[in-house]
């Protein structure tokens, strides 16, 4: 009898000290717009997994690609809405609440990967980002390398001059345009998720983005020419909401940072490397991949496009373009 009983309270006791985890366990959804084959998803995942265990199971993310919970501007959104808690997005679109933090995008502000990795480590990112957080409240924990931008095309380019009149996609961000219409492309804003549509029925003819995302959403199934403009060197920020950071204890606070930049620095590692085979993988499906005269597409844009049109600070860029 006393046998069954102390087995009673025994798996009374589990089944309350269970009850007991699963009701402390915050669940929080972590959103992006990137395919599950994408490094930005798969790091995600890994960083979700490593909080779990580095808080004891206290918190549970789950993750969302492919614009699963909205297109970028609406994950950002659900930053302020408290529908989402944690987002992978560009600066571009936190430039949308704090201007001076999208000067990152201006056409060749930095020299390449290495440049941009320096810029997150510097003073000059630290208080472009503490004055995103004092506007929005959100938190950047992390910035994860997203790639070069380049440009393909159903017509060769050469010259900047080239793009005159090109139907080409880009996304509705002023620095995102600066270079297409600098150099006289006629530029359209269609969703990420639609380009693909877009480039095969003619709607446009051409569209920029990173050489793994050119892979990865296969444009370039879609597209004759791959032309190294290189006028972007692109990243992401890992933002935490401001509900969300201000619940966090210090404790979590550092390991949510330090698991976030683990992650951000696997998936620049993973980008980097990739880039460096795709040039030779494109070619060998048959596309023309073209270098182009940098410095010709950089002359038109700084002749052209004004740094007060963004409500950038000239000052950040020539610090910016400083950093070694």
């Amino acid at each position: 009898m006393k046998s069954r009983l102390a087995t009673i309270l025994c798996t009374a006791a589990v089944i309350m000290a269970s009850s007991a985890i699963a009701q402390a366990q915050t669940v929080l959804k972590w959103a992006h717009v990137y395919e599950t084959s994408e490094p930005f998803h798969t790091d995600s995942v890994w960083a979700a997994e490593e909080i779990n265990k580095r808080t004891d199971g206290r918190y549970k993310i789950e993750v969302y690609p492919a614009s699963q919970l909205g297109k970028e501007a609406d994950i950002n959104q659900g930053l302020k809405l408290g529908t989402v808690d944690i987002i992978i997005s560009g600066s571009s679109f936190a430039a949308r609440d704090y201007k001076p933090i999208g000067v990152t995008y201006f056409p060749y502000i930095f020299r390449g990967p290495d440049h941009l990795i320096a810029y997150t480590r510097s003073d000059v990112f630290k208080r472009l980002a503490k004055g995103y957080e004092d506007k929005t409240g959100n938190h950047i924990t992390a910035v994860s390398y997203y790639g070069t931008r380049h440009t393909t095309s159903n017509k060769p380019i050469a010259k900047c001059a080239d793009m005159q009149g090109l139907k080409i996609r880009v996304p509705d961000v002023p620095a995102y345009l600066a270079m297409p219409r600098a150099c006289g492309a006629n530029t359209t804003p269609i969703a990420f998720a639609e380009v693909y549509l877009a480039l095969q029925n003619g709607t446009v003819e051409a569209q920029e983005n990173p050489l793994t995302t050119i892979e990865a959403k296969k444009f370039y199934e879609v597209q004759k020419n791959i032309i190294l403009t290189g006028h972007i060197v692109d990243h992401l920020n890992t933002v935490v909401s401001k509900t969300r950071w201000a619940s966090l204890s210090d404790e979590d606070k550092k390991i949510f940072g330090e698991v976030m930049q683990e992650a951000a620095e696997r998936t620049s590692k993973t980008i980097a490397g990739k880039e460096n085979g795709l040039i030779a993988t494109f070619k060998e499906k048959g596309l023309n991949v073209a270098e182009v005269d940098k410095a010709d597409f950089e002359k038109t844009v700084m002749e052209k496009v004004k740094f007060e049109d963004f409500g950038y600070e000239k000052a950040d860029w020539e610090a910016i373009r400083a950093i070694q």
